[in-house]
């Protein structure tokens, strides 16, 4: 008997015994905790029942009309005039004399219609993501092969000209356009790269990461940068572009912000999870004060949008480490992003 009551008094469950007028003769302390209600009190009819087409001299309480063993969802009122998501079940557990009791068991749905909002927000956002590479995606392949090409048409033109036109003026005047033209020429090129890198679909993650880097290092000719990687095969598509974005993002703070010497990237793979770490020895900054400005939000972001964890680490002339892991994902590439 004394396991029974235990049961009764720490199960997360609320447990309420009521009679056929719907007062509570009995109830757990998870009862009371969820709904307010007191011994004496009369359970309040859910929006269900409340809202129910009944038959005169039909027990409005569901619950307590049917003959089955009801259990559905809906939502009850609680003492302070809430309403909360739960799962009711209730069945006839006494008779006596003329009076019945029943035994309604009430599950707090609240959280668990949390977690499906936020699973589906994450969704969203997931969606969104991906939707947004794939415009990406789109548009640095119309630089490349719409203006990029044309603009090399352009040259082309422009050297025919120069090959036709014996005059030495108009030879400097177009010689400076195609000067002007070629840095036109590589803007569109960096564009594309920024946009969504060739590279990136064709070869993976990893030769891309060491592409940017040899661009970081060409532009930072006074700090040296280290990478290193276990990692050999393709990853999923997702993956690989939110990878490539959160190390990307950490790499531009790096170089806007840190007065770094040294550099270290590491992509590290285990069993279960991807670890990446963009380390440099800068001027670093307080975490706990900083609101924004190094797009450390946008890292999160995405690595939330991978189901795994950020960890910032700085302090001033201490340098800055960004540590993040990733749970692999099961069943290789998906249908996220195509290739």
């Amino acid at each position: 008997m004394q396991f029974l009551d235990k049961i009764f008094a720490y199960i997360q469950d609320g447990i309420i015994v009521m009679d056929h007028e719907r007062t509570i003769v009995e109830m757990n302390p998870a009862a009371k905790r969820l709904t307010g209600w007191q011994l004496g009190e009369k359970v309040p009819y859910c929006s269900f029942c409340q809202q129910r087409d009944v038959k005169e001299g039909e027990e409005r309480c569901y619950l307590i009309s049917t003959e089955e063993v009801p259990y559905f969802l809906s939502e009850m009122p609680t003492y302070h005039g809430h309403l909360i998501d739960v799962e009711m079940s209730t069945a006839l557990i006494l008779e006596q004399d003329d009076a019945k009791y029943y035994l309604l068991v009430l599950r707090d749905q609240t959280a668990k219609k949390k977690e499906e909002e936020a699973r589906r927000s994450k969704w969203m956002v997931k969606k969104l993501t991906e939707a947004k590479e794939e415009e990406h995606k789109r548009l640095a392949q119309e630089l490349h092969d719409g203006v990029g090409q044309s603009l090399y048409s352009i040259s082309i033109a422009l050297d025919n000209i120069i090959q036709r036109v014996q005059d030495e003026k108009l030879h400097a005047y177009v010689k400076e356009v195609r000067e002007e033209l070629g840095r036109v020429m590589e803007d569109v090129k960096l564009y594309a790269q920024q946009l969504r890198p060739k590279s990136l679909d064709a070869l993976g993650l990893i030769p891309t990461i060491q592409s940017l880097i040899h661009s970081l290092q060409s532009k930072m000719p006074n700090t040296s940068f280290l990478f290193q990687t276990n990692v050999y095969t393709r990853l999923s598509p997702t993956m690989e572009i939110n990878l490539y974005r959160i190390i990307q993002e950490a790499l531009h703070n790096v170089m806007k912000y840190a007065k770094a010497t040294e550099v270290r990237v590491s992509i590290k793979q285990t069993e279960r999870e991807l670890l990446v770490s963009v380390e440099d020895d800068g001027v670093g900054f307080r975490v706990e004060e900083k609101r924004e400005g190094l797009g450390l939000k946008h890292i999160q972001e995405r690595v939330f949008h991978l189901g795994g964890e950020t960890t910032i680490t700085s302090a001033p002339t201490k340098g800055t480490t960004i540590f993040v892991r990733v749970p692999l994902e099961e069943g290789g590439e998906d249908e996220s992003v195509n290739r």
